[in-house]
Parts: structure tokens; C-alpha cells; sequence
């Protein structure tokens, strides 16, 4: 007899029991997926996420965590975006556009399920929009002047709102004439916890990446650069004014990078440890696919968030591993004068150049050190290329750079000041006996 092909027989039955039992196990590990990747059902109704009971607020080191209040169960903000000084770093100030009051360092929280409700209140002179980088959110809320919305005129003060239904560490910044608008400041960060957290950590950070084209005495940045910036800032500000980041032994560390800037990508780099990237700005990375490094790649338009123990104590450096995004201004620009004769060539320019001095022949690790003990100036609003005093000599070091410092039982996170090496764990210079133990022939 020929089988209809609709029929089936005892061998056609086992084969669709099991392609069935396949196919439900697909779909289990599916919605485990999924469970994954959200904590909340999205056609509930959820209370808004408060902090210290569905999370702990982030540390937003040198930017700022913008207030919101609840009203009628919805999580409302307000966003002021103007122009301002801001400062960099002592020594270098600059008008800027941004955020309640920061460029390129404002944060946002949220808590998964939560309805938000932004007003954004236009104080430019230029019409602009905010666009909610990331966000799965109705496509009249996105924000995209022209596109999605009109632009905001100056003056007026517009709403967004839409309820959230990710989790993760997203990105916010205005979206009409981007190249100015952004490259003033106009980004800021959107972290939004889950309801309901797989993985709990005692530090959390935020820190937004930023690039800026500041002329030496110059008063505002120049949005119009494509490749050639000199001031890299952490949250709006640069080392040596970055804040340190404070972490008692044995406590788990995440770490949020953000990049809305206009460099390709920004490596960053950890001394003393190894992290793991847990999440991207799309979500979750599955346990399966990390890894552990020391140095995380930030592209531009994305976030990484890194996880790690601060098992070591100590005063362990943060920077990005770019070599020319260690320097603030006064560092581009210059002629390069590694192996020139500078004794000949000051002896001919003295009479034409009274006073002047002649640095670099050997690199320009010592350029902040003359600055700062009075053997050179600098233009009027601008700071040295590198540098700070450190405890044992001077830090040759500048733009995307702060301190990760881990210490044993404090009781506080403020800054602790330097670490003080135990006997036998610094370097030292070697003594001749040491040398001639070891054979080594000088």
C-alpha cells in the first residue's frame, strides 16, 4: 500500500514524536534565552525601581547622576541642555554644551519595567533632539530631528516617554546637527538595571569617553576636527583631575565604558587585575562567550561592562592603551626633537629667543614637571601634556587615565590618598653587590 504523503505510519510517528520533543527543547532553551537577556514580563505594569531597594545607584566619578522623582507611578526626569564652562582640569576651562550642567558625563538610572517620563528643556540658541541610544522604545520617541520628531526650537521644553523593556548600560545625545552638537558634549549615559539581578557587585561605575579639539588659549572646543584631538576626558574631565576609583579588597567591581566621542575605538586598559566583559549596549554576553583580559576595545556608538575582584591592593592605573590619548594639549602640535643636539641649537637661538628652552630631545615625559616647578609656562587656559606629582616621583601621564585603588578593610570610599608599597615589594635601584651575585656585568 503507498502512504498518502499526510499519512504516517509507526516510523513516520517516532520520526514526528521526535522532531516534536526536539523542537520543545529548542523552544525551552529559547525562552531561557530570553530569560536571559530580560528580568520582566513586557505587558505587566511594574512599580518604578527604587534605588537601595531594586538597586544600587552607580558612582558616576566626576560626572553627575541626574535626579528624578515619581509621580503617579512614573519615573520623571528633566534634562536641561545649555551652554557652560566646564573645567577639565585645573588650569583649562572651556565653554561647552551639555547636560545639567556636565559635557559628556551625565547619567540617567532606570530599573527594567519601569515607565519613564523625560522633559527636555532647550536652552541653546540651535533647535536640537535627544535620541535614546540603544533603547527598544516606540519609534515617535527615538528621537531623531526630522525623522522621528520634529527638532525642539530654543526655548521649548519637550516630553519623552515610553516604559523600558532591557536591561543594560545604554547611551543618550542629541540628534540633529550630531558633528557639533555631540562633539560639544551633548552625550550622556543611561544605565538600567535588571528587576531582577543575576549578578550583584559592591562597586559600580559609569564612566563615558569623550574627545575634545581645545587650542592651547582657546575658550571653546572646535567640533569641526576629524582626527586631531588633544584633550581625552573621562566623564568631562582629564588626568590629573579624574577622580580615583575606590574599591575595598575582595569586593566585585563592574565597570560601564561608554563611547560617544569621535575616535575609532578607545582600549582601555587595567594594571593589576583582569576583567571580564559581561555586557555590551545589546545586552547580556553569555557566560559561554566571555573571557578574561586586561584590556577591553570601546567602538565608537557602544558600551562595554566589565566585571572583576579588586584582589590586589594598591594604587593600579586605568588608561586607555592609545599611546597619544596619555597627553593633554600642549602635546600636539610640537616638532619632534628626539636625539637633537640641543645644546648647539640653543646656543644659536638664545640672542633671537631670550629665555626660551628647548625640551624633547629625549622624549616628553619631563615637559608637566617643568611646568609645575615654574621652569615654563603655557599659554593662558592651557595645561601641560602630562602630569602630576605622584608619591615617589612624577606621573608622566595624561587624558584617559585614572587610579583604580584597592585597599584592605576601609570602612569609606573616599579617596584614601597614596599606597604605601610593604617593605621588600617596591622597585629599587639594584646595589653592586646584587650585581655581582647575579653576574650581571654593567
Amino acid at each position: 500500500m503507498t502512504n498518502h504523503p499526510f499519512n504516517l505510519n509507526r516510523r513516520g510517528l517516532l520520526l514526528a514524536a521526535g522532531v516534536a520533543a526536539s523542537a520543545a527543547a529548542f523552544a525551552q532553551k529559547a525562552d531561557a534565552a530570553g530569560a536571559e537577556a530580560t528580568s520582566v514580563l513586557h505587558n505587566q505594569k511594574y512599580d518604578p525601581g527604587l534605588p537601595g531597594t531594586h538597586y544600587t545607584p552607580v558612582t558616576v566619578p566626576n560626572g553627575k547622576a541626574i535626579a528624578f522623582q515619581v509621580v503617579d507611578s512614573v519615573k520623571v526626569f528633566h534634562l536641561t541642555i545649555q551652554e557652560f564652562d566646564q573645567e577639565f582640569a585645573k588650569g583649562l576651562t572651556a565653554k561647552v554644551w551639555g547636560f545639567n550642567g556636565v559635557g559628556a558625563g551625565a547619567v540617567l538610572e532606570a530599573v527594567e519595567g519601569d515607565r519613564v517620563r523625560i522633559y527636555v528643556t532647550n536652552k541653546l540658541k540651535a533647535p536640537t533632539s535627544v535620541h535614546w541610544h540603544g533603547f527598544i522604545l516606540p519609534s515617535g520617541m527615538d528621537g531623531v530631528g526630522g525623522l522621528s520628531q520634529k527638532n525642539i526650537p530654543p526655548g521649548e521644553t519637550w516630553i519623552y516617554e515610553w516604559t523600558i523593556v532591557q536591561h543594560g548600560t545604554l547611551m543618550f545625545h542629541a540628534h540633529h546637527d550630531e558633528m557639533a552638537q555631540m562633539g560639544l558634549g551633548l552625550t550622556g549615559m543611561f544605565v538600567v538595571h535588571p528587576r531582577k539581578p543575576k549578578r550583584r557587585v559592591d562597586r559600580d561605575f559609569a564612566i563615558l569617553l569623550h574627545e575634545w579639539k581645545i587650542r592651547p588659549g582657546a575658550r571653546r572646543p572646535d567640533p569641526n576636527e576629524m582626527t586631531d584631538f588633544n584633550i581625552f576626558t573621562l566623564n568631562g574631565k582629564v588626568f590629573p583631575a579624574t577622580e580615583p576609583l575606590v574599591a575595598r579588597q575582595g569586593q566585585k567591581v563592574r565597570i560601564r565604558f561608554g563611547n560617544l566621542g569621535m575616535q575609532n575605538h578607545h582600549p582601555m586598559h587595567i594594571h593589576g587585575h583582569s576583567w571580564t566583559v559581561t555586557e555590551t549596549d545589546g545586552g547580556e554576553i553569555p557566560a559561554a562567550g566571555r573571557w578574561p583580559e586586561t584590556t577591553v576595545l570601546v567602538p565608537v556608538g557602544s558600551t562595554r561592562t566589565v566585571e572583576f575582584e579588586a584582589e590586589h591592593p594598591g594604587d593600579w592605573a586605568m588608561h586607555c592603551h592609545m599611546l597619544h590619548h596619555l597627553m593633554n594639549q600642549m602635546g600636539h602640535g610640537v616638532p619632534n626633537m628626539i636625539g637633537a643636539d640641543t645644546d648647539a641649537l640653543a646656543a644659536r637661538t638664545a640672542d633671537l629667543l631670550p629665555g626660551s628652552m628647548i625640551m624633547g630631545s629625549t622624549g616628553m615625559g619631563d615637559h608637566g614637571s617643568h611646568v609645575e616647578m615654574g621652569h615654563m609656562a603655557v599659554p593662558e587656559n592651557s595645561i601641560p601634556m602630562v602630569g602630576l606629582m605622584g608619591p615617589r616621583d612624577y606621573i608622566p601621564m595624561g587624558g584617559l587615565v585614572s587610579i583604580l585603588k584597592v585597599r584592605a578593610g576601609i570602612t569609606n570610599y573616599n579617596d584614601p590618598g597614596w599606597y604605601e608599597n610593604p617593605p621588600g615589594t617596591e622597585a629599587r635601584a639594584a646595589r653592586s653587590e646584587e650585581l655581582a651575585r647575579d653576574g650581571i656585568k654593567i
